[in-house]
C-alpha cells in the first residue's frame, strides 16, 4: 500500500466506519424483518443507500475533525496526515465536503424522511467538528450524532414521524448515552487523563448499556425466548468493558486510554448485533451485523481508530 493511500485511510479513520454501518443494520432491521423480502418488495436497495449515506456522513466527520483540529494536532499529534504535510488542508476540506454530499444524495435516494434525518445529522457533525467539540456540549452533540445515525437506519419509512417511534428512538437514546460516555472518556486521550474524569465517563457508559438492558427487559416487542440471551450478552459486554475501563482509570496514560477507547468503539458493533437479535429475532442478520467486526478489527491493526 502506498504511503499516500495509507495517509488518506488514516485521515478517514476507516476502521470506525463499520461501527456506523452497524447502526444502520440495527435501525433498518428494527423497521424491517429482513433485507430480502418474499412478498414482492425489495428492501435491499434502500438499505444499501442508507449504508452509503451513513458512511459518507461519518467519514466526512472524521475528515472535518482533522481539518478543524489541524493546528492543535500540529502540537499534540504531529504525525497525523494534515500536520505532517502528507495531505493539504484544502484537499482534506474538499474530500470532507464531497463525502457529506454523497451521504446527503444517498439519503435522498431513499426518501424525504431519510434526507431530513441526514441533514440534521450533517448539522450535528459540522457543529461538533467546527467548534462544539471542546465545549461542555461536545459529548452531547457527539452522542446526538449516534442517535441520528441509528434513526437514519430506521428512516426508510413513509413519514418523518414514523422515524421517531419505539423501539428505535429509546434504543438510539441508549446508544447515544453510551457514546456521550465514550466521548468524555476520550477527551484527554492525547495526554495523561484525569482519573476522576475517566471515572465519571465510565459511569455514563454504564448508564447507556444499563438503559438498553432495561428496555430489552421491559419491551413487549422482544420475544420472550430472546430476552434472557440478549440480557446475558449485554451483561457480558458490560463486564468486559468495565474491566478495560478499570485498567485505564488506574493507568491513565495515552496508550492505555486509547486501547480502551478502541475497545469501546468496537463494542458498539456487538451492542448493535445483540439488539438486532433481541428485537428483530433474525439470528442471521445479527450474525451479519457482528461480522462487521472482522474488517474493523483487521483495519485497526494498520490504521488508528482515534
Amino acid at each position: 500500500m502506498s504511503p499516500h493511500v495509507l495517509a488518506y485511510l488514516r485521515l478517514l479513520r476507516l476502521p470506525t466506519v463499520f461501527t456506523a454501518l452497524a447502526d444502520i443494520f440495527l435501525g433498518y432491521l428494527l423497521k424491517h424483518s429482513a433485507l430480502i423480502s418474499d412478498d414482492g418488495s425489495n428492501p435491499l436497495p434502500s438499505f444499501l443507500m442508507l449504508c452509503l449515506a451513513s458512511a459518507g456522513l461519518y467519514l466526512s466527520g472524521m475528515v472535518f475533525n482533522d481539518y478543524f483540529d489541524r493546528l492543535i494536532d500540529a502540537q499534540e499529534r504531529p504525525d497525523r496526515p494534515i500536520p505532517a504535510g502528507v495531505i493539504s488542508p484544502a484537499s482534506a476540506f474538499r474530500l470532507a465536503l464531497a463525502l457529506m454530499l454523497i451521504g446527503l444524495v444517498a439519503a435522498r435516494c431513499v426518501g424525504v424522511p431519510s434526507l431530513l434525518v441526514a441533514v440534521g445529522l450533517s448539522a450535528l457533525v459540522l457543529g461538533y467538528d467546527g467548534g462544539l467539540k471542546n465545549t461542555p456540549l461536545g459529548p452531547l452533540v457527539m452522542g446526538s450524532c449516534r442517535v441520528g445515525n441509528v434513526l437514519l437506519g430506521a428512516s426508510a419509512v413513509a413519514s418523518v414521524g414514523n422515524v421517531f417511534q419505539s423501539p428505535q428512538l429509546p434504543i438510539a437514546l441508549g446508544l447515544g448515552t453510551y457514546i456521550v460516555g465514550v466521548t468524555l472518556f476520550a477527551r484527554q486521550e492525547a495526554t495523561v487523563s484525569r482519573r476522576g474524569a475517566l471515572l465519571g465517563a465510565a459511569v455514563v457508559i454504564n448508564l447507556g448499556v444499563v438503559a438498553l438492558a432495561m428496555f430489552v427487559n421491559k419491551s413487549t416487542v422482544v420475544p420472550p425466548e430472546h430476552r434472557l440471551p440478549a440480557l446475558g450478552i449485554l451483561a457480558m459486554i458490560l463486564f468486559t468493558l468495565d474491566r478495560r475501563l478499570a485498567v485505564a482509570i488506574t493507568q491513565p496514560t495515552p496508550a492505555v486510554v486509547q486501547v480502551a477507547i478502541k475497545v469501546l468503539l468496537l463494542s458498539l458493533v456487538v451492542l448493535d448485533a445483540t439488539l438486532v437479535y433481541a428485537f428483530n429475532g433474525n439470528t442471521e442478520m445479527a450474525m451479519a451485523t457482528v461480522a462487521l467486526l472482522i474488517p474493523a478489527v483487521g483495519l485497526s491493526r494498520l490504521i488508528a481508530m482515534t
